[in-house]
């Protein structure tokens, strides 16, 4: 094992402090990294605040951060994929059980024993849990690292790990959406990946926000419309149009108002996670046979398919790069909304300490 630097929270009240945590040595299958940029999702803050407590309670001493882009430094013997120097990603997870039908089918996020990349029980025995890239350096089975394209920006790239993913996989999954009406519910750090995707799969483009004021960035991310959702009279006009509509929305919101946008046999997704039940009409799905589904991430090979049209499509996530030392800081302003679209901590900062 060897120490690495970091910043952990001690509570689900502590503010991030500066800490040292442990790193196993390579094994044969796996890849050492430095962390060059790790970005702050939404999940971090819910999970350092113990959020999600009757599902994945939090253990502390906590090192988040699941959207990692670093350098290979030292690989295993046995790898076969990376060299150090290669430029590499890791998203939400770093193993898996590799036997389950999910896992056989490159579905390793519904994997029933599955290794997130931070506060998941350590296999490997580090620590009673895996700490996340809210540090200098990470070790990780090759299974589980990506290429990243070497023409892309990296700070942008980190958040594509997991607001990119979580956005590509769905839309990919329903179909060819090229010259479809595509709707984006939100224009967060969510909303903008979905719009800039929509867009380069060629569909037709609406955003849908509350904020008439968020007009203009969403045009400039690539939307085509703007429906202001509070506009009764907007609303209307474009009832029964959609083929697909992506919810990135996680507090409470009325889903039918959305899926009644959908036209025959339209499907709306969500990847949003409101803690509280959204009461949904069995009417507005019967009469056009619509359909509701949600999403998660997506698979290895599929991120790996994600980060790859990213390079071609010169697509990142809009991100404000930020030291770590700013991180409470940067909490407090996510909470509020306060960041276009994504925060990235450049990890260079973690050397000062």
């Amino acid at each position: 094992m060897y120490k690495a630097k970091a910043y952990s929270v001690a509570s689900a009240t502590s503010p991030f402090a500066s800490d040292t945590i442990q790193r196993r040595e390579t094994t044969d299958r796996d890849v050492q990294i430095e962390i060059l940029y790790c970005g702050i999702c939404h999940s971090d803050l819910h999970t350092v605040r113990d959020e999600w407590h009757s599902i994945m309670p939090t253990v502390y001493p906590c090192v988040p951060g699941h959207e990692i882009v670093g350098k290979v430094t030292k690989v295993g013997a046995a790898v076969s994929k990376f060299k150090p120097g290669d430029l590499v990603g890791v998203g939400c997870l770093v193993d898996s059980d590799h036997s389950c039908p999910s896992c056989l089918n490159n579905l390793e996020q519904f994997c029933k024993e599955p290794t997130f990349t931070y506060n998941s029980p350590d296999k490997h025995g580090t620590g009673p849990v895996t700490y996340g890239g809210y540090s200098e350096s990470i070790v990780v089975d090759e299974r589980f690292v990506l290429r990243v394209p070497a023409n892309l920006d990296l700070a942008g790239v980190a958040p594509l790990l997991c607001a990119g993913i979580t956005t590509y996989s769905p839309m990919r999954r329903w179909g060819d959406i090229k010259g479809k009406k595509v709707g984006v519910v939100g224009l967060g750090g969510l909303g903008h990946m979905g719009v800039k995707f929509a867009r380069a799969f060629g569909a037709h483009v609406v955003v849908f926000t509350t904020s008439p004021k968020k007009k203009e960035d969403a045009l400039r991310l690539g939307a085509h419309e703007v429906i202001v959702s509070t506009d009764r009279q907007q609303m209307k006009q474009h009832a029964g149009t959609f083929n697909f509509i992506l919810d990135t929305i996680a507090a409470e919101h009325d889903i039918n108002a959305y899926i009644t946008m959908l036209g025959l046999e339209g499907n709306i997704t969500l990847v949003g996670a409101p803690d509280k039940p959204l009461p949904v009409s069995a009417f507005a799905l019967l009469f056009g046979r619509r359909t509701l589904s949600g999403s998660l991430i997506g698979g290895i090979k599929e991120t790996q398919e994600m980060l790859d049209f990213c390079g071609e499509h010169n697509i990142t996530s809009d991100v404000e790069v930020i030291p770590i030392q700013q991180i409470n800081e940067a909490y407090e302003r996510l909470v509020k909304s306060d960041v276009k679209y994504r925060f990235s901590i450049d990890m260079a900062s973690l050397k000062a300490e």
